[in-house]
């Protein structure tokens, strides 16, 4: 079977320079299925990981429909496709794609998202865009002022679909969607695929395609995965042992609440690790900073709630680490999902104490495996383990590199507190992705 090449599929030139200059030749499984689908006007349901390369499924297809049917030269530019995203975190990066794609093109887009003052982003809304990328809470705050018009809207994209469910935006998402043209393209992508999404898509799709590239819910298979049994309060000392091989050069660490990720991070300063951490409560600047840093090797750690378990993409992320468990199984999957990226291995490693072990049971079902259990010691090589039912897990003790861990862990909301052997219930509202605004030119 012939591979599929970007230039196969009929993007407008300008589009295709740009992707050779940023030297993407081979689109992804998703996007090879979906943009064809796309470019034909057909509206597609995705589900997809984070990591699948699902913001150029959507984008080239967007592109190129105002690359062919470009606004007029004179007049007021009107808002022709939105993106919904969860967080600002994700809306900035998919802002950040879109403007790499376009820079051939005379396409102006706004990333809108709360946090920050409102003003730049309504001048920039004054002036006209023709790609909006939201937080619903903003845009719908920003709506209601009557600042932003939808009634030009061409192309709808909702992304981390299940994600905005579980952030309590449904609703919103329903009043903007209510606001645009019935005659419209659609398309929605999610990691996984619950009851509340697949009406979702009913309501909002006409007729979808449905593509699907990987199982929902299930981590990638290069990821190694192993879990430490360990008391709460010894977690620090042994994340600081873990950290203090070099190898570990790039790390994420994921806690459950805003407070503990503080304190983690300064624990880590004060041991000589260079630490950040990022939680909601952080201002939209000390957030941003926070991530550049990390981007670029200033900080070799960044400790995170769950608002980096998705869509933050950063490059050469060497281990995950999951200070603590996650109460839903399926935030496990997108915090391991932020290494391994690109067709990289990864390594995963898990803290799992006495109050968490139900969580860790909800996780190795959900994924089909049981986790390598490390011992006393430093973390040496290890790979998960079929699930086969019974309590068969491997130990290891001592002596092996630290450099080669691996394992893995998830979170709650991170404004809930840590339970204990309870298990909560399974959903929960949590997370303060919508609002504000971040505008740039894609040209």
């Amino acid at each position: 079977m012939t591979e599929v090449k970007f230039s196969d599929l009929g993007l407008a030139d300008p589009i295709q320079r740009a992707l050779s200059a940023r030297n993407h030749t081979t689109p992804t499984p998703i996007q090879a299925q979906a943009i064809p689908k796309l470019l034909a006007g057909r509206d597609v349901l995705g589900i997809a990981q984070t990591g699948t390369g699902k913001t150029a499924a959507f984008a080239l297809p967007i592109l190129n429909r105002l690359a062919h049917n470009p606004a007029p030269k004179h007049g007021r530019r009107q808002i022709r496709a939105l993106i919904l995203a969860p967080t600002r975190e994700l809306a900035i990066q998919i802002g950040e794609e879109i403007q790499a794609y376009a820079k051939n093109l005379r396409v102006f887009q706004a990333v809108i998202f709360g946090g920050v003052s409102q003003k730049p982003q309504v001048d920039k809304l004054n002036r006209g865009i023709d790609i909006a990328v939201a937080t619903p809470g903003r845009l719908l705050d920003l709506m209601n002022q009557r600042h932003v018009d939808l009634r030009n809207v061409d192309c709808l994209v909702l992304d981390e679909a299940d994600r905005m469910l579980d952030m309590g935006f449904v609703r919103d998402v329903r009043k903007i969607i209510a606001a645009l043209p019935e005659k419209r393209q659609s398309l929605l992508f999610s990691a996984t695929m619950p009851s509340d999404i697949a009406r979702l898509s009913k309501e909002i799709l006409n007729d979808p395609v449905r593509v699907e590239v990987t199982p929902p819910s299930t981590p990638v298979e290069r990821i190694r995965q192993s879990v430490h049994h360990v008391q709460a309060a010894d977690k620090r000392k042994l994340l600081a042992d873990i950290l203090s091989d070099q190898d570990l050069s790039k790390v994420i660490v994921f806690t459950r609440t805003k407070h503990r990720a503080n304190r983690v991070a300064e624990y880590l300063d004060k041991a000589g690790i260079s630490a950040e951490a990022i939680h909601g409560n952080k201002s939209q600047g000390a957030r941003q900073r926070a991530l550049k840093s990390f981007k670029a090797g200033g900080v070799r750690v960044l400790v995170a709630t769950d608002i980096a378990a998705r869509g933050i993409d950063v490059d050469a992320i060497s281990h995950v680490v999951n200070f603590e468990l996650p109460n839903e199984p399926e935030s496990y999957v997108h915090r391991i999902g932020r290494t391994a990226r690109a067709g990289a291995e990864g390594l995963a490693v898990a803290f799992c104490d006495p109050g968490e072990r139900t969580y860790l049971r909800d996780i190795e079902r959900l994924i089909g495996m049981r986790l390598t259990v490390v011992g006393d010691g430093p973390v040496g090589p290890a790979t998960a383990e079929p699930h086969r039912g019974g309590g068969n897990k491997q130990h290891r003790h001592g002596g092996a590199s630290r450099g080669q861990s691996q394992g893995h862990s998830g979170g709650r909301s991170e404004d809930k507190p840590q339970g204990k052997s309870r298990r909560p219930h399974r959903r929960r509202r949590g997370g303060n992705g919508s609002g504000g605004h971040h505008h740039s030119r894609a040209a």
